[in-house]
């Protein structure tokens, strides 16, 4: 009885706490009860409401409901937490005492809208409802406050949309079929150009689809409207497109989003009102312009949703100037106060500037570096900031291909050009035209490139959006939904062709006569707006024209401690990758060079040779190319270290192309045909079958190939040191680094060791000169980790190799604990042990913060993504300060 007594008593205590728990944060009269640091609580949106609002600028009243709040609706099961709805009660009639309005008053109304907003922007990913408290009472009352019967319908047509889509979950085309077959009645191609009487039968029809698809009446009290609008955007949450959007961006789902009712301002009450969206710096470029746009007479769905095309917000200067004056010094008063590029949403009712929203600005990677560097320069942020701020992902970006401007004016004298519209995401994408995001998700499973096309996207497109190379889109702006989760996704896009003519249910567009069928091949170029039938070749970026990168990337060098290294296989790639910044090569494949067409025949040979001539024969031949590809290499590296692995792969990968013999055989004999040349293809089968293993990868490959066939390793070390005597003559400093592949116990590893110091004596003795050089071993068997303090007596490096660590630790994650094992004894027994990692992790900005942690000396990451991993270590080395500092 006490124990459940007990119980009982905490329960209630525990309601009684969350009942008294603060869900609600007001910003009315001039005054928040929020501020900008508080974005984990209020999200972003009714953080820079409450900002804003604090800083005396134009911001409607309202308040927001809290991101726990939000969690601690999940948590009890989709209920509304205790103390929540009294507590919304209380400052809606602050709200209302501040507008002198009220809800649900059928002569002097109070509209809101009820706006989605997370710590983390996640743009267009979760659901607004606009225009709520809107019935046919307060219709009225809206028409005759207004002396604008026209606007108060179009409100009231919006609302029973945008209700039943996001709380009603009836599907947006049922609305949207109805709209354009009103307007065609009309005879008219914009949704202004309606009259309030063809508005106010849109808003009948609308009810009626509403009582079609849900069984039941819009509801016309405006207490229910909001409480269901509230629990839609808390639901839209855990919504499909925000859940894709949190996993591509890999944002926590535990966050939850805020609620913040807004006092509704309207922008379409006539042509001396408008809505828009505005960046303090152009997203594209970087460029310190204010960039955006805007429409008069419209809301802001229908900039961001792309339903009309919007006009440059340079524009508005002349056509509503002292609101756009006005704006302009907002916007610059926000970039200072946030030190950062903000994205503003603003509406003028009847000639006065409201401010909706200020957030920090999704951009592109050369946005983010211009912006970045430009703000160090005008004193707004430190290097150090400016460091932080560059996504070291984005910096990938800034490095891929564009299309070949040779190509594109040829495709246009063939007639190849389709149109141009905004270029709304710059970048270069080819890939076969596809309709629908579901159709480009499932194209991108069988390994095809894809643009996606569509009229204008909505956030129900992300996962397609993904999945794609990049985006089309006959309607919208440079502020449209398209365009600003393309940016977010580094993705290129072109919006707002207006001469497209899409065709859904047929899976087709035309452009000026000319048909594209869903399949075909397109191109588009998000830089200059341009779209190409078929496909275009593109060319590598320069990176030593990319000035505001390489500065933003040397003063990252002064920051990270971590050495960047870089994983190539030929000359070129040595020399672009020291171009963009790498300290040495952490890794030469060598199995790589032997792949290449004039060595592979012989490859071949010393593979089907009977005896130790015949392979020492074709290795003779093979000497020669590889000691020239080292020559090669070191003086691309002059001065910097290069870490050779020997031979990995098993033999039987070199005779891939004779995998089916067997069939070509058989069919061969059974059609009487015995001679010569099937003779040698059965040779070939037979030694293939020698060579067969079950798990190749843990078979006769690495060191223990090697220590079978030790003529291998003996023409490889000649190659690496005399290629290194070859360069030293001539004044190049080579300092070779050897790599034994997956060694595993001590006594490989020292037969191994005797092997390259008995060849290496012969080649000085042979050359009558020296080289230093390095002996180390890859780590990427477990049972190596564990004996690390062994093999560091012998080896004076390690490199760990992931791909057959993570496979051999049973899946587990690559940054596992056997690498920390390793690295803690390997220096045990030698202190200047230096350790480093290569491939794909080696680049992957989560892993190197990783590699800082753990104390690697360097990563060595593919080309490409070496400036990705000077930005990245320079990060992990400043974040490891700061967490010193606190």
């Amino acid at each position: 009885m006490v124990l459940r007594s007990a119980t009982r008593k905490t329960a209630t205590t525990r309601r009684a706490a969350t009942a008294r728990k603060k869900w609600v944060y007001l910003f009315a009269n001039g005054k928040a009860e929020g501020n900008a640091k508080m974005r984990d609580l209020l999200g972003g949106k009714g953080a820079g409401l409450a900002e804003m609002t604090n800083a005396k600028l134009p911001v409607p009243p309202g308040f927001t409901i809290t991101t726990e709040a939000c969690n601690a609706y999940f948590a009890a099961g989709k209920k509304v937490p205790p103390g929540l709805w009294d507590q919304v009660e209380r400052a809606l009639a602050v709200v209302e005492r501040a507008t002198k309005k009220k809800l649900g008053d059928a002569k002097n109304p109070l509209l809101v809208s009820v706006r989605s907003g997370a710590a983390m922007s996640m743009p267009g990913m979760m659901d607004t409802v606009l225009n709520l408290g809107l019935n046919d009472d307060t219709r009225k009352g809206l028409a005759a406050l207004t002396k604008n019967e026209r606007f108060a319908a179009d409100a009231y047509r919006r609302f029973i949309s945008m209700f039943g889509r996001i709380v009603l979950d009836i599907a947006a085309e049922k609305f949207d079929h109805a709209l354009e077959a009103k307007k065609k009645a009309a005879a008219v191609t914009s949704d202004p150009d309606l009259g309030a009487t063809q508005l106010d039968d849109l808003v009948r029809e609308f009810k009626s689809i509403v009582q079609r698809e849900t069984g039941k009446p819009f509801p016309t009290d405006p207490q229910t409207q909001l409480r269901l609008a509230i629990e839609a955007v808390f639901g839209s949450w855990f919504g499909k497109r925000a859940v894709d959007y949190r996993n591509t961006f890999k944002i926590s789902n535990d966050l939850g989003t805020a609620c913040s009712i807004v006092t509704m301002v309207f922008g379409n009450m006539g042509e001396d009102s408008g809505t828009g969206v505005a960046f303090t710096r152009d997203p594209n470029t970087g460029q310190k312009v204010l960039y955006g746009e805007y429409l008069t007479n419209a809301q802001g769905e229908d900039v961001v949703a792309g339903l009309r095309t919007p006009s440059p917000i340079s524009q508005m200067k002349s056509a509503l100037p002292k609101a756009y004056a006005e704006f302009e010094t907002i916007a610059k008063r926000l970039e200072k106060h946030y030190r950062d590029a903000q994205d503003l949403e603003f509406t003028i009712e009847r000639g006065k500037l409201y401010m909706l929203q200020t957030r920090s600005a999704k951009r592109t990677a050369a946005a983010a570096v211009k912006i970045a560097t430009d703000m160090v320069r005008e004193g707004l942020i430190t290097k150090d900031e400016a460091i932080r701020r560059v996504d070291p992902m984005q910096v990938e970006q800034l490095l891929l291909p564009r299309f070949d401007q040779k190509e594109v004016d040829r495709a246009r004298g063939a007639g190849r050009f389709l149109a141009k519209g905004l270029n709304a995401s710059p970048g270069a994408a080819t890939g076969r035209a596809v309709f629908d995001a579901d159709r480009a998700v499932s194209l991108k499973g069988q390994k095809e490139l894809v643009v996606l096309v569509r009229p204008e996207t909505s956030p129900d497109d992300f996962h397609g959006m993904v999945a794609a190379t990049g985006i089309l889109t006959a309607r919208g702006g440079s502020t449209s939904h398209a365009a600003v989760v393309a940016r977010g996704l580094g993705l290129p896009c072109v919006a707002g062709v207006a001469a497209l003519d899409i065709d859904l249910v047929k899976r087709e567009m035309r452009v000026d006569g000319k048909l594209v069928r869903e399949g075909d091949q397109i191109s588009i170029d998000g830089t200059t707006g341009e779209v190409f039938a078929g496909e275009l070749p593109t060319i590598e970026p320069k990176f030593r024209e990319e000035k505001e990168l390489i500065e933003l990337l040397s003063w990252a060098d002064k920051k990270r401690r971590l050495g960047v290294w870089v994983n190539a296989d030929t000359p070129g790639e040595c020399k672009l990758a020291r171009e963009l910044g790498a300290e040495g090569v952490g890794l030469a494949r060598t199995e790589h060079m032997f792949r290449q067409a004039d060595r592979l025949p012989i490859v071949q040979d010393m593979i089907m040779a009977d005896d130790l001539a015949g392979r020492q024969k074709a290795l003779d031949k093979l000497l020669p190319f590889q000691q020239g590809d080292f020559r090669e290499m070191y003086e691309a590296m002059d001065g910097l270290p290069v870490v050779i692995r020997l031979i990995d792969p098993p033999l039987h990968e070199f005779l891939r192309e004779y995998a089916d013999l067997n069939v070509d055989i058989a069919v061969a004999r059974a059609s009487g045909d015995d001679g010569p040349e099937i003779e040698k293809k059965a040779r070939i089968y037979r030694r293939l079958q020698q060579l067969h293993e079950d798990n190749p990868m843990l078979g006769l490959r690495g060191c223990r190939l090697l220590l079978v066939y030790p003529e291998i390793l003996e023409m490889q070390i000649r190659a690496i040191l005399g290629a290194a005597i070859d360069v030293s003559e001539r004044g190049i400093k080579a300092k070779p680094e050897i790599m034994m592949p997956l060694v595993g116990t001590m006594g490989e590893l020292d037969r191994l060791q005797e092997q390259v110091m008995q060849v290496a004596e012969t080649v000085f003795t042979e050359r009558g000169k020296r080289v230093a050089f390095k002996f180390g071993t890859m780590i990427e068997i477990p049972r190596a980790c564990l004996i690390a303090d062994e093999i560091a007596g012998k080896a004076e490096f390690f490199s760990f190799g992931t791909n057959d660590l993570t496979q051999m630790t049973l899946g587990f994650s690559r940054d596992d604990i056997e690498g920390k094992i390793a690295i803690d004894r390997g220096r045990k027994t030698r202190k200047d042990l230096k350790i480093g990692i290569c491939g794909e992790h080696g680049g992957d900005p989560s892993s190197i913060e990783f590699c800082h942690q753990v104390g690697l000396t360097y990563v060595s990451p593919s080309t490409y993504r070496v400036p990705v991993a000077r930005l990245a270590a320079a990060q992990a080395a400043l974040a490891g300060a700061g967490q010193k500092d606190r």
